[in-house]
Parts: structure tokens; C-alpha cells; sequence
């Protein structure tokens, strides 16, 4: 099975910190072993929540929140990664999405690259990736599946983002009734069953993982956490078998 493991914002990498000495080779190391392994599919880190934007969609209408915020609802219904030249275009197409799935909440962020972790130069030419973040509400946390009209529009509108290079993936998540969070304070482990009624700690990046198990995703994700630092938050979600922007 496949699943999405999102790690928590914690105060240093909210407030922009490079992480600590170490844990990026650490990081680096855990990663290219579950790459060689097969394990990992996909992943990326989101920039602190000052670079995101809350869109909020109601009766055609849309409200839209710069950051920094605090967390609110949190939980994640699905994401896509956009590959966009500017942010507006970025824009434009979340409300094409919304345009499709009704009235909603949306969450656009940037993801963290390697220039953003002082590894190398920024490429003058490098693109913009954001991470659409549709959150969850009562419809998605009861798996009710989206209506054959709206299923249509949103396989039109993949197709389209395909076709103009701008859909890297997205991913659909099944309910937080299914979800296991992963608490650590001070190194030690609280494992809670889901579901939750609403996730206030914002989201800092997350891992595709395809693993046989729940109890083999819960041991990568505790050694995932870890490397992160003794107190941390991280959700495991098992994702649906295709995405609503599947194309």
C-alpha cells in the first residue's frame, strides 16, 4: 500500500532556520536508502507558513489569506505539486480546481529547494513548485466520492495541466479514520488512532512511501522523525488508489 507521511511545523523551521548541523546529510542518507529500496515515491518540504496563501471558496466567491497564520484545519483531503512560472499563475489554476469541486479550502505554499537550504545558487531560470493543499471537510473525513459531473471536470482540467507541463502529481487521502499520528516529546513516542477532528499544527513536508503494512510505515516514519528532532508531530495516511486529478 501507499502512504503519505506529513511532518509538522515545529518554531525554528517556521521561523525560517537552516536546519541544524547534520541533519541534512542524515536526512540526505535516509532518503537515497529508501529511494534505492523503492520505498519512497514522492516527497517534498513546504516554506515557512509567511510564503503560503489561504484561498477559501464559497458560492463563487474566494477569500483569500497571506501568511503567517497559525494552524486551523489542517487535515488534507488531497495535494498536487505545480510546476508554475509565476505565483498568480499558481493562483489561476487553484480556482480552475475550485471551479470544479465547489465550495472548498485551498492552500497554496511553495516548496523548500536546495537554495532554500544554502546548498547551491539559485538557477536563474528555475520554476516555481507549489504544493496545492485541499483540506479536508465533512464530505471527504465520511468518504463520500465526489460526483460523476465533478469527477469529469477535474479529469478535463488534469488533462489540460498535463498538457501545459504544469501537474507534476497528486495524490488523494483516504480519512483521518484511518490515520495514525505520531507524537514525540522528548524522544519518546505516543502512537493516537484516528479519527481527528482537526489537525492545528501546520503542515511541513511530507513522503510517499509504498510499504506492505501500517506497522512497516509507522517503524520508517518513527526513524523519519527522529532525524527531525526529539519532538515532532507526524500523521501517516494511507492514500486512495488514484487521485480526482489523475489523468
Amino acid at each position: 500500500m501507499r502512504y503519505m507521511v506529513m511532518h509538522k511545523v515545529d518554531a525554528d523551521m517556521e521561523a525560517g532556520k537552516l536546519p541544524r548541523p547534520g541533519l541534512i546529510e542524515e536526512m540526505g542518507a535516509f532518503i537515497q536508502e529508501a529511494i534505492q529500496s523503492g520505498v519512497l515515491k514522492n516527497g517534498a518540504g513546504l516554506r515557512p507558513s509567511r510564503t503560503r496563501t489561504r484561498l477559501t471558496f464559497t458560492a463563487g466567491k474566494v477569500t483569500r489569506t497571506d501568511g503567517p497564520y497559525s494552524g486551523g484545519n489542517e487535515l488534507v483531503a488531497s495535494v498536487a505539486m505545480l510546476e508554475v512560472k509565476t505565483k498568480e499563475e499558481a493562483f489561476d489554476w487553484a480556482a480552475r480546481y475550485a471551479q470544479a469541486v465547489g465550495d472548498c479550502e485551498l492552500e497554496l505554499g511553495p516548496t523548500t529547494e536546495e537554495w532554500d537550504l544554502g546548498l547551491c545558487e539559485k538557477p536563474a531560470d528555475a520554476p516555481l513548485h507549489y504544493l496545492l493543499l485541499h483540506k479536508a471537510d465533512r464530505a471527504s473525513e465520511s468518504g463520500a466520492k465526489p460526483s460523476a459531473k465533478t469527477k469529469a471536470e477535474l479529469a478535463r482540467l488534469a488533462a489540460e495541466m498535463s498538457r501545459a507541463g504544469v501537474l507534476m502529481a497528486a495524490e488523494g487521502l483516504q480519512p483521518s479514520s484511518k490515520a495514525t499520528r505520531l507524537r514525540f516529546k522528548a524522544g519518546q513516542r505516543t502512537v493516537l488512532d484516528g479519527p481527528f477532528a482537526e489537525s492545528k499544527e501546520l503542515i511541513a513536508g511530507f513522503a510517499i512511501l509504498e510499504l506492505p503494512d501500517l506497522s512497516t510505515v509507522i517503524d520508517m516514519a518513527t526513524r523519519y522523525a527522529r532525524i527531525l528532532g526529539p519532538e515532532v508531530e507526524v500523521d501517516v495516511r494511507p492514500l486512495e488508489e488514484s487521485s480526482l486529478l489523475a489523468t
